[in-house]
């Protein structure tokens, strides 16, 4: 067995997760591609993610080192995992969902393959992925990493960071760029939602 797993780390305050709650991914969009995790997909629709980011990496076919990331995760926390090499080895399935769902797991995300489609959108745990595949992770024991940083595409992912996520996808966010952007969303949110306010009025007129 060659694990390696450090501390978990919660580096945004709860008001700073609170002030992202209501804020689209698309918002952060509009201001840089600096940590958007592309190819990145939701698994299912009407899909929101807001949590503190524990990564893992994951060896397939060897899933086992998830085990350890479900032990060590917190209430609120998002499991992000680098897959290395078979990216369509599926890695997260049904009764790792319902483990996520007993720890109170704000959402996952595999750069990699999800199998169990059907049950994980019933269960209704916020799952973002880039493969769906039959073919799975299995047991091995052998090796695994948690709470170190890891790389999705082109993003390295550190624990501790902010993942938001959407029917538009993913971003992560480090607490401290999170702090420096919130401004500047909250206001862009404000103007958004004015001006679509403003545009539903003219659009009920016209079909009145």
């Amino acid at each position: 067995m060659s694990y390696e797993i450090a501390d978990r780390q919660q580096l945004a305050s709860p008001e700073l997760l609170n002030a992202y709650r209501d804020i689209p991914s698309s918002t952060i969009g509009h201001f840089s591609d600096r940590g958007f995790l592309r190819g990145i997909k939701p698994l299912f629709n009407d899909i929101r993610m807001l949590g503190n980011v524990v990564t893992v990496k994951v060896f397939p076919p060897d899933g086992s080192i998830l085990r350890e990331a479900l032990l060590l995760s917190q209430p609120g926390d998002v499991l992000v995992i680098e897959c290395v090499g078979d990216n369509e080895c599926g890695c997260w399935g049904e009764l790792r969902t319902l483990a996520g769902l007993i720890k109170g797991l704000a959402g996952v995300v595999v750069s990699g393959a999800v199998t169990d489609v059907n049950a994980l959108r019933r269960h209704g745990l916020p799952v973002f992925c880039r493969e769906i595949s039959a073919y799975t992770t299995r047991g091995i024991g052998a090796q695994g990493e948690v709470n170190q940083p890891i790389h999705i595409g082109e993003v390295r992912v550190r624990p501790g960071d902010l993942a938001i996520g959407d029917d538009d996808g993913v971003y992560i966010l480090d607490a401290r760029r999170a702090v420096q952007l919130l401004p500047e969303l909250l206001a862009k949110e404000e103007t958004d939602q004015h001006r679509c306010a403003q545009l539903l009025l003219r659009l009920d007129a016209r079909l009145a």
